[in-house]
């Protein structure tokens, strides 16, 4: 199969590591992998080479072919081992010079003008996962949207012989991709007939095969979670917000700002909940009390009477009042500086948000995504319909590509009929629920009308276990926001349960988690000391603090104390509460749940220091730098991690190090770097958890890499330790963290509800349900109790028995090409071994 990429639309970063993925998961496949520069009008254009131009062009195919018979000798003399021709073949056969310099008129003895569809290699998209925006190039075609421009896109296909088709694009893009695709049969009857293609042709290309990915910063596509760039975008914003947050409150200043989106409020939304927003405006939710002004300045004074510094108000681009009244930026302005006399200014982030490098989660789910499209493809008959691939939650998932888009639209018209009800439905529950979380962190009860009868509040104990993790802050912020509104009491119990011993307790106030959210670390003090210590003590200090409710923040040592504390139940009646685990801890080593806050934050400290580190190997051109991650006995950070930044080989407690492995890993880097451009190698990273291998450590492997490299490659180590536990936590931890403390909170409220209606007389017996941990598996968030979870766990190593993403490890070394490199056949390797 020939397979050819396009991105189309506006650009979003992630769109590279989609490109890069498709394009050596197809060469893999045994697929010849092309690209199409600036979008649909690439394909229009195609190719339109002189005839010298073609001459050179072949005279370089014969001389990369001569290349390579060298380089398969060298390997055999070197490593006694035989490559996978078809990889080495696909190595450097492309034209990938004419993506990094597509400026100039000739580049390496071939014509560049005219020519639009280009033949990529394994070789030419290395490196290209970092870089923002889209290489190939992207633009609007609007020949394309004629019947003629689709009928010469068509003719350029079949020209270059190219049966399948990847867009990665918004809606419109993908809508034209399903067009092109249902007109295809008539056009190639056209193309016959009017003599353009030839019998054989039409046989060959009678349908085209066809998926589509979802590259837009507006995350505004229904039937996935999360578009591509989407998360990399409000990185950008919340960036921008946390730093104007500090000058805002240094003045004691209001700030408007306004974000893109389009028709979209989902980046203004989320920023409005992780950067902790007074007030938002999107166009899915209008503000229902009118006029507007009035409700606005109101919240805004009462948030200023508590003592608040700051304003900041975020406006979506395409903001409206129920009306249909654009609500801008300006005017918002005037009102707050006019009605409250705030000194206020207006922020627009505008293109800053598009642009930059892409995040971790920016890479990985593109990553997968490509994987997943390949798959697709390869699986694709003429009678199924054209897929988008999505996530949900956190599966990768194939849904009807028309589906999807007109469900999105759906939104659209629902929004320009007015009815708003519909526009939050059609947009799914998890924007819904985002939209209800931020109301209900980001102001406060009016009157005391609004709050819970008194008989069913509460008194909510919060602590931190474990290791500190981005997102615990912010989780907490929203569980004592939620408390006040309600009318429940929100105590904090400083330092664990070390802490709760000594009396360090104390009831938390609105404004006094105001900043929270953007912190790092853990500001209620953490440890990993468990009930244990004095269960009979612990149990004391619940009956003397009248607890009716516990939530705890943490990592594995948390689950265990939910453990602990279940178990008490038998022998102390204070354990008769509802009890809730909130799993917080970079190293996603609690069971049954495939997220746990922090570890986003860590594996973009994680990208961000190999991405610096890798700029000093390639400077170095033949190193390698064997890097270091936390995790404990989880190999979750390092596998992901290493997929995040193109590692060359990972290594993980779960798959353990062993002197055969290191073996073969050593000859798969003296293959991959004598296959290398003389004076054009790349420096290649190695993960490595610290756990991985008690005798093969750091230091050792780095040492074993610098004898074996000998003149091929050096190499160096760097531990990264506990900078993957600090840093401003990700505005995803930020959001997820908030949204899953809201659940918590609600599910505290059910279970108490259901003890108070036992009979008064009898002590109170809270069931086994009434301890659990919320837990995310794939497309969907499930409570699971503490004593069904202690069946799914490794007590010993801290750790689930199984995990989703162990075989990514397996993935990693594919996408670098170890065991092709190695000579092992793709038909060899075991079936599904590049899924999820």
């Amino acid at each position: 199969m020939k397979i050819a990429i396009l991105t189309s639309g506006g650009d979003s970063a992630g769109m590279n590591a989609a490109v890069r993925s498709i394009v050596k998961c197809g060469i893999l496949k045994g697929c010849e992998m092309w690209v199409v520069r600036e979008g649909y009008e690439g394909l229009v254009r195609g190719n339109q080479e002189e005839a010298e131009g073609k001459r050179v062009n072949a005279e370089s195919a014969l001389e990369v072919e001569r290349d390579l018979e060298v380089a398969e000798q060298t390997i055999l003399k070197q490593t006694h081992t035989q490559p996978d021709k078809n990889l080495l073949h696909n190595l450097r056969f492309g034209d990938g010079d004419l993506l990094r310099d597509g400026t100039s008129e000739y580049v390496g003895g071939r014509t560049l003008k005219g020519r639009y569809i280009v033949r990529v290699g394994w070789d030419d998209v290395r490196g290209w996962f970092s870089e923002g925006g889209t290489l190939i190039g992207t633009a609007r075609s609007k020949t394309f949207r004629t019947p003629e421009g689709r009928e010469a896109a068509a003719f350029n296909l079949i020209r270059e012989g190219i049966d399948a088709l990847v867009v990665c694009g918004g809606d419109g893009s993908l809508t034209g991709a399903d067009i092109f695709r249902s007109e295809w049969p008539e056009i190639i009857k056209k193309l016959h007939a009017d003599k353009k293609i030839t019998d054989a042709q039409v046989q060959a290309h009678m349908h085209l095969k066809l998926v589509g990915l979802v590259g837009s910063i507006d995350n505004d596509m229904s039937l996935t979670d999360l578009t591509i760039g989407a998360p990399t975008a409000l990185q950008r914003i919340c960036e921008s917000i946390d730093n104007i947050n500090s000058t805002a409150y240094s003045h004691s200043r209001a700030f408007v700002v306004e974000v893109m989106g389009r028709d979209c409020g989902w980046l203004a939304l989320l920023a409005g909940i992780a950067g902790g927003a007074d007030f938002i405006f999107i166009p899915e939710r209008p503000p229902v009390t009118m006029p507007w002004e009035d409700n606005m300045c109101a919240e805004i004074h009462r948030h200023r009477e508590l003592g608040k510094r700051k304003t900041i108000v975020i406006v979506a681009e395409g903001a409206h009042d129920k009306d249909l009244n654009p609500i801008r930026a300006e005017y918002i302005k005037d009102i707050l500086s006019d009605r409250l006399g705030l000194d206020t200014r207006v922020t627009t982030l505008g293109h800053t948000q598009r642009g930059g490098r892409p995040c971790a989660w920016d890479r990985i789910l593109p990553t997968l995504q490509g994987v997943e499209a390949v798959e697709a493809l390869m699986e694709a008959q003429p009678g199924t319909p054209t897929y988008m691939i999505g996530v949900q939650e956190n599966k990768i998932t194939r849904v009807p590509l028309m589906e999807a888009v007109e469900m999105t639209r759906a939104v659209g018209n629902a929004m320009q009929k007015k009815d708003f009800k519909e526009a939050l439905t059609l947009r799914g529950p998890e924007f819904a629920e985002m939209l209800h979380g931020f109301r209900a962190i980001a102001s406060m009860a009016h009157s005391d009308t609004e709050k819970k009868p008194p008989k069913l509040r509460m008194r909510v104990g919060i602590l931190h276990m474990g290791a500190p993790a981005g997102g615990m802050n912010g989780a907490t912020k929203a569980a004592v926001r939620y408390c006040i509104k309600q009318g429940h009491t929100p105590l904090a119990i400083h330092n664990g349960f070390r802490g709760l011993l000594d009396d360090n307790i104390d009831e938390l106030s609105w404004l006094g988690v105001d900043a929270w959210m953007v912190r790092g670390g853990s500001e209620l003090g953490t440890n990993r000391t468990l009930p244990s210590i004095d269960i009979g003590a612990v149990a004391s200090k619940f009956q003397e603090f009248r607890l009716d409710a516990l939530l705890m923040i943490g990592g594995f040592e948390a689950f265990n104390a939910l453990l602990l504390l279940d178990e008490g139940r038998k022998h102390y009646p204070a354990f008769h509460i509802p009890m809730v685990h909130l799993p917080a801890t970079i190293s996603n080593n609690v069971p049954m749940t495939e997220y746990s806050l922090g570890s986003d934050t860590s594996l973009n400290a994680l990208v961000d220091a190999c991405d610096a580190i890798k700029q000093s190997a390639s400077a170095s051109r033949d190193r390698v730098f064997v890097v270091e991650t936390q995790g404990g006995k989880c190999g979750y950070i390092a596998t992901m991690g290493a997929l995040a930044v193109g590692a060359s080989l990972v290594y993980t407690p779960e798959n353990g190090m062993s002197l055969d492995m290191l073996r073969e890993d050593v000859k798969f880097l003296k293959t991959r770097y004598s296959l290398d451009v003389p004076g054009k190698s790349e420096g290649r990273l190695v993960i490595k958890n610290e756990a991985a291998s008690g005798v093969y450590t750091t230091s050792v492997l780095t040492k074993m890499l610098i004898e074996e490299g000998g003149a091929l490659f050096d190499a160096r180590s760097a531990s990264l330790g506990h900078t993957l536990q600090g840093g401003t936590p990700s505005p995803l931890d930020r959001a997820r963290g908030a949204r899953l403390s809201l659940r918590c909170m609600a599910y505290l409220e059910h279970h108490h509800e259901l003890l108070l209606k036992q009979p008064a007389h009898k002590t109170r017996n809270a069931g086994p349900e009434s301890a659990a941990v919320i837990t995310i598996q794939a497309s969907s968030v499930t409570w699971v109790p503490v004593q069904e979870m202690v069946k799914h766990a490794d007590m010993e190593k801290r750790r689930g028995k199984s995990s989703w993403w162990v075989p990514i490890a397996n993935l990693v070394e594919q996408l670098a090409g170890k065991p092709q490199f190695l000579g092992v056949k793709a038909e060899d390797l075991p079936k599904g071994n590049l899924q999820i």
